[in-house]
């Protein structure tokens, strides 16, 4: 009963270990070069912050 309980355990892992082997994601080395030379296309104007006080809470 405990042989089969460690060697059901031994299995499952070991299976793991092959899938997580097989389905880890590559990376290429042959990746498209980022443009360096494109800068922001649209720009927008920031708002302009506006400073409010709180009301008093009456509390």
């Amino acid at each position: 009963m405990l042989s089969t309980i460690t060697f059901l355990i031994i299995s499952l892992v070991l299976i793991n270990f092959v899938l997580l082997a097989f389905s880890c994601n590559k990376t290429k080395k042959h990746l498209k070069a980022i443009d360096k030379n494109k800068g922001v296309v649209n720009v927008r104007p920031t708002k302009t912050e506006v400073s409010s006080q709180l009301a008093p809470t009456g509390s």
